[in-house]
């Protein structure tokens, strides 16, 4: 195997480990609520539930999962299941779902593909590389947990983890 080879698979793993790994937290966080917990929407200022972020999240891969035969990835195509948002069980059947896939995957990271959302004024196709469109999940990931690590805090709910909702490039105090 040459190096150049050897690089590119250190890569994508990085990657792909990198999502699983956030992703994981899903798991984690479903495993300590219920049914009222996940779908509790009486948290100020936006009212939104654990349930409808985890779901948003998921949602997220699902599409970059579902890429077409023209390389297109359409973020408005969302399942936006209710059920995900208001039911432990389906929650953690879709993110099963989807790490599967993800594991699965054996996507080439620098290949093309094209974004298809709406920024405000409607639909665009935006060209990126397959590997920046997870580093964009990613990111989007953390930030969704920081907005759950806010409601769980209003639930009076402490996890141990003092990394969740931070990016990793976040100063430490």
């Amino acid at each position: 195997m040459s190096l150049f080879f050897l690089i590119i698979l250190a890569y994508m793993n990085d990657i792909k480990q990198s999502t699983l790994i956030a992703l994981n937290k899903i798991n984690f966080i479903l495993s300590i609520l219920n049914d009222e917990l996940l779908s509790n929407s009486t948290i100020p200022p936006y009212k939104s539930s654990i349930g409808s972020h985890i779901r948003h999240i998921l949602d997220f891969y699902h599409c970059i999962l579902n890429t077409n035969s023209e390389s297109e990835i359409d973020l408005t195509l969302r399942r936006r299941d209710l059920l995900v948002e208001t039911k432990c069980i389906s929650a953690i059947g879709y993110y099963k779902e989807i790490v599967s896939e993800l594991k699965k995957s054996n996507f080439n990271f620098d290949d093309y593909v094209y974004v298809v959302d709406d920024l405000g004024l409607g639909k665009i196709k935006i060209k990126y590389t397959f590997g920046a469109l997870l580093a964009q999940a990613y990111s989007h990931t953390i930030h969704h947990y920081a907005i759950i690590n806010y409601i769980l805090d209003g639930l009076k709910i402490s996890i141990d983890d003092p990394d969740f909702g931070y990016n990793p490039t976040t100063p430490k105090k």
